[in-house]
């Protein structure tokens, strides 16, 4: 990454990105890979924040909400997975059959969007990396990605790029996520092509695991006879 700076004659650093609605550090743990370095993570769920300690060494913030825009250290990367919860199938299913509101109505969870805004208005980084489920530009008859797409390239001015992606390539289940990548000024970009393939899930099991994190063979016989 050091090598792009390099290419457009700007001031060689790594570039930097903030890893907002981190979880247990996924982006973190691609980019730093990559060469980058995280100057701000940010997560309200106490217990990722934990694992994310235990990950990287660090502590991320809390909500939000509660970090003021121009206190964020400047960076050159967004990376966001804000949360799906409002947008996805089980997760408005669940949300109507207990009468709450979904989507950007969910005014705890559904208008992390615009925190995203706000930050790439106030900063205007170069790039940004947004994940989200598949079910994103579909909710609300599309209404939903609509806001969330011309928010980004009309309001803000990125040139973006949006892909469904399974990750069945490197993790061993199905998971369809949508990313939508963007560039300011824009840019020519391709989406990489991943095996149709992947993992199987017995290479990622621990074989010496504690007895409490194993099936017992009468829950396994229950959970089977149900599936």
């Amino acid at each position: 990454m050091a090598e792009a700076n390099r290419a457009t004659g700007s001031t060689l650093h790594p570039l930097r990105f903030i890893d907002l609605f981190c979880g247990i550090g996924g982006f973190r743990l691609a980019f730093e890979r990559a060469g980058a370095r995280c100057v701000f993570s940010s997560d309200w769920d106490k217990f990722s924040r934990q694992t994310y300690v235990a990950n990287f060494g660090e502590t991320p913030h809390g909500d939000i909400h509660s970090v003021a825009v121009a206190d964020i250290p400047q960076f050159d990367i967004l990376c966001g997975g804000f949360p799906c919860q409002p947008f996805s199938l089980a997760g408005v299913s669940k949300k109507n059959s207990l009468g709450r509101q979904h989507g950007f109505q969910d005014v705890k969870q559904g208008n992390l969007f615009f925190s995203i805004a706000d930050i790439l208005d106030h900063h205007q980084p170069p790039a940004f990396v947004l994940e989200n489920v598949k079910h994103l530009v579909r909710h609300d008859q599309g209404r939903t990605f609509k806001i969330i797409h011309d928010t980004l390239t009309g309001a803000l001015g990125y040139q973006v790029y949006w892909k469904i992606i399974n990750a069945q390539s490197v993790v061993p289940q199905h998971r369809q996520r949508i990313f939508l990548v963007g560039f300011k000024p824009g840019r020519a970009f391709e989406f990489p092509e991943f095996p149709a393939a992947g993992p199987k899930l017995a290479s990622i099991l621990d074989p010496d695991a504690p007895d409490k994190y194993t099936l017992t063979n009468l829950l396994w016989k229950n959970l089977s006879e149900t599936a």
